[in-house]
């Protein structure tokens, strides 16, 4: 048998741009997806589908069934649209009726990000309400500004009748907070602030969807800020939006979250005018948290529609009690509405009413004297208390110091019938009139 050998390839100096062959025509490996079905699969798991669920989904999606490389989750991807940021933030325009929207990884960054573009920095004083999520003053402080804490009124909301007194030559904006589903009295609060030539930034992350006077939450103001996020009524993850109605301003808020400059139209080019470009951070949201928010933030109507028919129901059926002061309301229709407040006279009273709603099957919460800090009242913010301790005694904002130990929460739940809120209001009553004093009509 005569073996023979296979001659070597032809070998050629000549270049491919001169008419030689190319060096390399072609890959013959197979590339695979950087990410793939399996982190489909893992994303798939952590919804809690069941593993019956889980197989069945394996057996009908492979890698092959995704395009060369696999999917890439970051923004500025180059891949075809649909750009899922892109749609959330056109979403959130046409929702919160804004010319402007940025979003960003949580509503702490939203809050940075406004922080300085409404001119926050050292030397700088930021007025915050003495209720609500520390998030609101670590903002101003992370910008090297001062929070100043305002008192709150029975809305648990910034008092506008004490902010005048805390104005100050250093101040430059005004952070009225939406606290806990309820609504700010914003008129007289933007009259101040224009008065005094301050910006406002809504925070509107435990009130995303709520209005005043008809109009959305995060729309009065010169900014707003949402979390859009797992720990708030819509939101899968993690997720936050910024928005504003004045173009300079957004650029500056985008310089913040996305200081690398993909924004831009040119991203690397100069200036394009004075005070364009300053360092600031990467508060991107990933495509990945963008395609859950977009659908959550499309849901947002359903959710408060439901909260305030829920909230609307149980209210109207309630009895007067002479030592029960109900939360007040800044626009009725506007709360969202998903939880009750009251204010007992006494703490004793509070934790009756408490434990007795409870073994109804109520759930209700009440702090009383004595209590754990809790970081959403000023006095419980210690992340603040090594640079600003002398702004968080509590003889600063007595009504906050009050009304946030001594208020009853009943946690109410969009999905009840109307049978359940019969229920819930007849079991209230129950309680009440057990421990109180009915007020006559």
């Amino acid at each position: 048998m005569t073996t023979t050998t296979a001659p070597p390839p032809t070998v050629t100096n000549q270049l491919a741009i001169e008419g030689g062959p190319k060096a390399f025509p072609g890959m013959t490996g197979t590339i695979k997806p950087k990410v793939g079905v399996e982190e489909f699969l893992s994303i798939a798991e952590r919804f809690g589908f069941n593993p019956a669920a889980l197989a069945r989904l394996a057996t009908a999606v492979s890698d092959n069934d995704l395009p060369a490389g696999g999917p890439h989750l970051g923004r500025y991807s180059g891949h075809p649209k649909p750009i899922k940021g892109e749609q959330f933030e056109a979403l959130a325009r046409e929702k919160f009726g804004i010319k402007y929207a940025q979003g960003v990884s949580c509503g702490t960054a939203a809050l940075h990000c406004a922080m300085v573009a409404a001119g926050a920095g050292p030397g700088k004083e930021v007025i915050c309400p003495a209720i609500g999520f520390i998030a609101t003053s670590m903002a101003a402080a992370m910008v090297g500004a001062t929070p100043i804490f305002c008192d709150v009124d029975e809305s648990l909301q910034m008092d506008p009748s004490k902010l005048e007194a805390i104005i100050t030559p250093q101040t430059v904006a005004i952070v009225p907070t939406h606290f806990m589903g309820s609504v700010c009295d914003l008129d007289p609060i933007l009259i101040i602030a224009r008065k005094h030539g301050l910006k406002v930034i809504e925070d509107c992350a435990q009130s995303p969807g709520a209005s005043y006077k008809g109009r959305p939450v995060g729309s009065l103001g010169d900014f707003g800020c949402f979390s859009i996020s797992g720990y708030k009524i819509i939101g899968g993850g993690e997720g936050g939006m910024v928005v504003m109605n004045d173009e300079r301003a957004f650029d500056r808020a985008r310089q913040v979250a996305e200081a690398g400059g993909l924004w831009r139209p040119a991203r690397c080019a100069k200036e394009r005018y004075p005070g364009e470009l300053f360092v600031g951070a990467n508060y991107r949201l990933s495509e990945l948290e963008s395609a859950i928010n977009v659908v959550q933030l499309r849901k947002l109507d359903g959710v408060v529609s439901r909260y305030r028919t829920v909230w609307k129901s149980i209210w109207e059926k309630l009895l007067s009690f002479q030592e029960i002061t109900w939360q007040k309301r800044n626009d009725a229709a506007g709360n969202i509405g998903y939880q009750l407040r009251c204010f007992p006279q006494t703490h004793e009273l509070g934790r009756k009413i408490c434990a007795a709603l409870g073994a109804e099957g109520i759930g209700a919460g009440y702090r009383g004297a004595g209590a754990p800090l809790d970081n959403h009242v000023y006095t419980g913010m210690l992340p603040l208390f090594r640079d600003f301790a002398e702004r968080c005694r509590p003889e600063l904002c007595p009504v906050a110091c009050d009304l946030f130990d001594r208020c009853e929460i009943i946690g109410l739940n969009q999905w009840w019938s109307p049978a359940d809120c019969t229920a819930v209001a007849s079991g209230i009553n129950k309680v009440l009139s057990a421990y109180c004093t009915p007020t006559r009509a």
